[in-house]
């Protein structure tokens, strides 16, 4: 008797991406081992893109396009509809796409792979960034987690994560309860990581890329690589933007009751300076270590979070 492939519901954002979202789609319709579904939202385009999907579904019975859902202004808020009104209870594992990267043919199947090699509810992995001149480079997200990098940061590009069904499930119950909070978390797979290591999931990242990651000038979170893309993510740490979101982030998860994270959560000027020596607990990367106890203390001396 043949084996099941495992199913999995593809989660895809879309918005104005007539230029590269049938590439994509043929990508993720191509992989190896699995029973792909597709679940497309899309927040209203100019483009055509919504009657482009529409067209195509009808043609492909594994791509579903959900009805209209109103303006969702950015991808977080779009994942997170996806998250609330796709049905997962016949699927085993959930995926995240974006409308414009292009997967490895084993992509899904590496990863539910090493979930259930690993034993682990959640995957991600590296990637290897291309822009349109030719250009190509690894990002590389898969150094060792730490016990609190979870509130800082997220495990890599979204669109490579891979979830076990039942901790999706979980995540989306209390998504909402917290909903109305919830829409003002700028980025979906930083809260997500954060949900599963919060509420003890475990968690892979692979340092083998699965996909191509488009670079161009509508991402709306590209690739961190050179010294201008690194001074202008820390702009937004030192205007405040990221450590009110670490602080909602940790709220939604149910982390502020902790005593570490109580003893920063209110962003004073001397918890921002105690908690800069402990960077080493809060991000992955040796770099990105060094940068976070400089911005605690430029915050902490000059920046808006200071109070």
């Amino acid at each position: 008797m043949p084996v099941k492939s495992p199913k999995v519901a593809v989660l895809l954002a879309a918005y104005n991406g007539m230029q590269w979202i049938e590439e994509q789609l043929t990508s993720i319709l191509g992989q190896s081992a699995v029973d792909v579904t597709v679940h497309i939202s899309i927040d209203p385009s100019t483009d055509g893109t919504e009657a482009w999907c529409a067209a195509f579904a009808a043609t492909h019975p594994n791509i579903i396009v959900l009805p209209p859902g109103g303006r969702f202004g950015g991808a977080s808020r779009n994942f997170f509809r996806l998250i609330r009104d796709v049905d997962i209870e016949s699927y085993d594992f959930v995926a995240f796409a974006d409308q414009d990267d292009l997967w490895h043919g084993d992509k899904l199947k590496r990863a539910i792979e090493s979930l259930q090699s690993r034993k682990v509810d959640a995957y991600s992995s590296n990637v290897t960034a291309f822009w349109e001149d030719g250009r190509t480079r690894l990002l590389n997200k898969a150094q060792p987690q730490t016990s609190w990098d979870f509130l800082f940061e997220a495990a890599g590009p979204g669109c490579t994560y891979v979830l076990r069904a039942p901790m999706v499930e979980a995540m989306k119950q209390s998504m909402l309860v917290h909903w109305d909070a919830l829409q003002s978390v700028s980025l979906h797979d930083w809260y997500c990581y954060a949900f599963a290591r919060s509420h003890g999931y475990r968690w892979y990242i692979d340092p083998v890329p699965s996909m191509d990651y488009r670079q161009h000038d509508r991402n709306q979170v590209g690739a961190n690589t050179g010294l201008g893309s690194m001074i202008a993510r820390y702009t937004t740490i030192h205007d405040g933007w990221w450590f009110n979101q670490v602080g909602l982030i940790a709220r939604l998860v149910g982390q502020d009751a902790d005593p570490f994270v109580g003893s920063w959560l209110q962003l004073r000027r001397w918890q921002l300076i105690r908690l800069s020596f402990s960077a080493w607990r809060c991000r992955r990367r040796i770099r990105d270590r060094v940068l976070f106890f400089l911005i605690c203390w430029a915050t902490a001396l000059i920046g808006k979070s200071a109070q």
